[in-house]
């Protein structure tokens, strides 16, 4: 029977040098690990993450899943029971080595139903909510602080990926007819980051005016949250990624939706880049996943070409 370690960090600033402590105290035997590639969100489903979907394509029936803490693997309520179900379907079992869920058997199912235990239910249901209880305090907290920044005139978010010292070397090098695939990888960072640094350099931006079609007036759309949640964890455009972030969030009981403002053609690109929900070949699909991807289709689709 073998032991699949499976691992994750949120950033590549980020280390699993906790995670590795706690599994090397766990004394695991002859180790099989899987560790995603940094930056994988938390907010893709766990089921579409390339190792863990590797890790269940190696496992066999009797191995086991090791991991340091539940929340490295899923986030949401309804991610641990899908993570679950699969588990059961192929017959592994499942250890967490710390924090709140790592004194619990989350396999442990009724001899008879074979359904999961009211009792682990609960728990996980419970010990969920109290993690996206501390995330949404954690967001607030952070909207607060660059409204704050904003009010003293300091500009917040994220740093661009390109850094001011190196940016003109970029650009010097795109002039010099190096290729942005080429830039991104001597540089380890996305094209979209070479393309923001370069933006003003790219053959679009110095077409005339005259020539130029008018622009797309924005358009406000409802985003499921499980769109948003995947597109967050996707690699976009820069047009793309800011009408995300300027996506104003709207509570829908346990859910939410995203309300987003901008071109129709920018709508039709982000409904583009989702494709994978609707799963296909190699794809594992959440259903529910399939029909949040679905419904924001046919709003997509109502716009005005």
């Amino acid at each position: 029977m073998a032991n699949l370690v499976c691992k994750r960090v949120s950033t590549d600033q980020q280390s699993t040098a906790r995670q590795d402590l706690v599994l090397e105290e766990a004394g695991i035997e002859d180790p099989v690990v899987f560790e995603e590639d940094p930056g994988t969100s938390s907010r893709l489903h766990p089921l579409q993450r390339p190792k863990f979907r590797e890790l269940l394509t190696y496992a066999r029936p009797g191995d086991t899943a090791h991991i340091s803490e539940m929340f490295r693997l899923v986030r949401g309520n309804q991610h641990i029971l899908d993570v679950l179900d699969v588990l059961h379907r192929d017959r592994l079992a499942l250890r967490i080595h710390d924090s709140a869920f790592s004194a619990m058997d989350l396999t442990a199912r009724h001899p008879r139903t074979g359904e999961l235990l009211s009792t682990v239910k609960f728990m996980v249901q419970t010990l969920t909510a109290a993690g996206e209880l501390r995330r949404d305090l954690q967001r607030e907290l952070t909207y607060d602080g660059l409204r704050a920044a904003e009010a003293k005139d300091s500009k917040g978010g994220r740093r661009p990926a390109v850094a001011a010292t190196k940016a003109e070397d970029v650009r010097t090098a795109y002039l010099e007819g190096l290729s942005i695939a080429a830039l991104a990888r001597d540089h380890g960072v996305s094209r979209g980051a070479i393309r923001t640094a370069v933006a003003d350099l790219l053959p679009d931006h110095t077409a005339s005016e005259e020539d130029a079609p008018a622009p797309e007036l924005p358009v406000t759309l409802d985003m499921p949250g499980k769109v948003a949640d995947f597109l967050r964890a996707t690699e976009l455009e820069p047009a793309e990624r800011a009408a995300l972030d300027q996506g104003a969030t709207v509570r829908r009981g346990q859910g939410y939706t995203l309300r987003v403002s901008a071109a129709p053609a920018v709508h039709r690109q982000l409904l583009a880049r989702c494709q994978p929900l609707d799963g296909g070949r190699d794809l594992l699909t959440v259903p529910a996943q399939r029909k949040a991807r679905r419904g924001y289709e046919n709003r997509v689709s109502a716009l005005t070409p």
